[in-house]
């Protein structure tokens, strides 16, 4: 195959009827990239919205900062944090607090384990840094539960039970509870205990809920499970736990709210089981009848290095929410950033900037 030019014409420009005309970007509108220059950077809020002019992930990341910013000023958005991962055992529990302390937050989903492991870490028990000299039969037998590059002490969650235990006995046995109820219970205990910063004890100081849908998928649900062991045993009644309650406590929240924004880090079953609450309301109205406000995500933010082709939940987009009436589309105004890597990098680097954007950290 020939790829010769055709012949120039006598002014020095091909003689070509379907030449395409070539634009320089700017007449349509596109946004020009600048070099991230370091030198010009001096806090995290700077470097973020100079990365905001790159590209890729670190594009993405400052446009979060925007989106974040955007979220949280707005004083009619009610703003709902969802959590996966091994968030607390990864250290990452004070950048949640901050979040909590700052006003971001109005309610939160975990996943049952991230809580257990900020509980132990918030009533003064330590992680430690895996020595991968150690097998992990090794660290069986010496009570070292290992979470990747961290462990979890075995003798810490035989600790943290009869605190759970403790608590579980206060409760009225003849009323079923919310896992946001024995969320605030823990905080409220953590509060009158321990000294120190922890993400159940800043959420029951502000009244912001913590729902754990898969209550039972964690060391404080197994805990909650020898309670009631003990109790069948010893013939004594015992409160029962109802997930329900959270799903209609958490909607009459969402229907009071006028817009919501949704903050992820991970995905799984919280981040669906705080975005379904749309839905919800969709075939309460169409198969009930009843006439309940329907609510769709505003804003969102998710962090998260699970990509959208493996088909699964946590890689699912903000554009394939809008098909499930989760989410506002962008061209109706909603406002969304989706951060394709590690949250222990992303989170700490994204809130530091907000907060000294907004000026709410010294």
């Amino acid at each position: 195959m020939s790829h010769r030019q055709p012949p120039a014409s006598p002014h020095g420009a091909h003689e070509d009827p379907e030449r395409r005309e070539l634009h320089d970007g700017l007449s349509d509108g596109l946004t020009a990239l600048e070099p991230l220059d370091l030198g010009s950077v001096g806090n995290a809020d700077q470097l973020l919205r100079a990365m905001s002019r790159t590209a890729f992930a670190g594009r993405a990341l400052g446009e979060a900062a925007d989106v974040l910013e955007a979220m949280v000023s707005d004083k009619d958005c009610m703003v709902v944090c969802t959590l996966s991962g091994a968030m607390t055992i990864a250290k990452m529990g004070l950048v949640l607090c901050d979040m909590i302390e700052d006003g971001w937050i109005d309610a939160i989903v975990s996943t049952g384990a991230l809580m257990a492991h900020g509980f132990v870490e918030a009533t003064g028990r330590s992680h430690f840094k895996y020595d991968p000299s150690m097998d992990d039969d090794e660290l069986f037998e010496k009570g070292y539960d290992r979470v990747y590059d961290t462990l979890e002490l075995e003798q810490s969650l035989d600790d943290i039970e009869r605190i759970v235990s403790t608590v579980l006995h206060s409760f009225d046995a003849n009323e079923p509870y919310s896992s946001a109820y024995f969320h605030q219970r823990l905080g409220e205990w953590l509060g009158a205990n321990v000294e120190g910063r922890g993400i159940l004890k800043s959420a029951a100081a502000r009244g912001i809920p913590v729902y754990v849908p898969a209550f039972t998928d964690s060391e404080i649900g197994l805990d909650t499970a020898l309670f009631q062991r003990r109790c069948r045993d010893a013939g004594r009644p015992y409160p029962r736990y109802d997930g329900f309650l959270d799903l209609e406590d958490y909607t009459e929240r969402v229907i009071a709210a006028k817009r919501v924004g949704i903050f992820t880090v991970g995905g799984g079953v919280p981040r669906n089981w705080a975005q379904q609450v749309s839905p919800y309301l969709d075939i309460t109205r169409t198969r009930l009848g009843i006439d309940v406000p329907i609510r769709r995500f505003q804003y969102g933010i998710r962090l998260c290095p699970e990509p959208a082709h493996w088909g699964g939940l946590s890689g699912c987009t903000y554009s394939e929410g809008v098909s499930w009436g989760k989410f506002v589309s962008k061209r109706e105004g909603g406002q969304y950033a989706e951060v394709l890597a590690d949250a222990t990098v992303t989170w700490p680097l994204l809130v530091k900037a907000v907060q000294e954007r907004l000026g709410t950290r010294a």
